[in-house]
């Protein structure tokens, strides 16, 4: 069935990790003078959630904030408060030199879940996520196979993934591919 949202039929996949579309959600790109404490104070006032680390997103109730390079932010929020959120965005920095841009629609979101979400990621991504190196709360921007994509860890046990929505229904496919089961590595047992 077409979700009534994006026009999109969602996608599921049980495999030895489960692997599904999620949700829409609220995207917005926010580039700027993170350094700028006018800047940067007015955002937070804005979003009401504290900025990231290198590579960190920071979750609150229904929103997260996701550091994508120096000048990005990537702010998360649900389909429904996406444009109050970035009316306020803009509001509050007024005048200020930013690019603030509304990439819900262009985005694609599927989460990983099970516990050997380590092992489909590493199928696909050049990124160390061995226990220890990389852990919840961070963010890496990557290749899913020939995909660009930004993925996080929610639990030791689930995994958020976006691509370009143009890519997303090649992305579910390997994501299911390295989710089937017969395909397990074992690596992290």
């Amino acid at each position: 069935m077409l979700d009534p949202l994006t026009g999109i039929e969602a996608m599921h996949f049980d495999g030895y990790v489960t692997v599904s579309q999620t949700d829409p959600l609220g995207m917005i790109t926010v580039r700027g003078n993170f350094a700028s404490k006018p800047f940067a104070n007015a955002l937070k006032k804005a979003i009401g959630i504290d900025f990231p680390g290198l590579r960190q997103i920071t979750l609150a109730d229904t929103s997260m904030v996701a550091w994508m390079s120096p000048d990005e932010l990537l702010i998360l929020s649900t389909w429904e408060d996406k444009t109050n959120l970035m009316d306020a965005i803009q509001k509050a920095l007024g005048k200020k030199h930013a690019l603030v841009v509304d990439v819900s629609d262009a985005r694609r979101t599927f989460t990983l879940a099970g516990p050997n979400v380590r092992e489909v990621i590493a199928k696909l991504a050049p990124v160390d996520i061995t226990p220890g190196v990389f852990e919840p709360g961070e963010i890496r921007r990557t290749r899913f196979g020939q995909v660009a994509a930004a993925f996080w860890l929610v639990s030791q046990e689930e995994a958020k993934v976006i691509c370009f929505r143009s890519v997303g229904d090649y992305m579910f496919k390997q994501l299911k591919a390295a989710a089937t089961p017969g395909s397990e590595l074992d690596i992290w047992n």
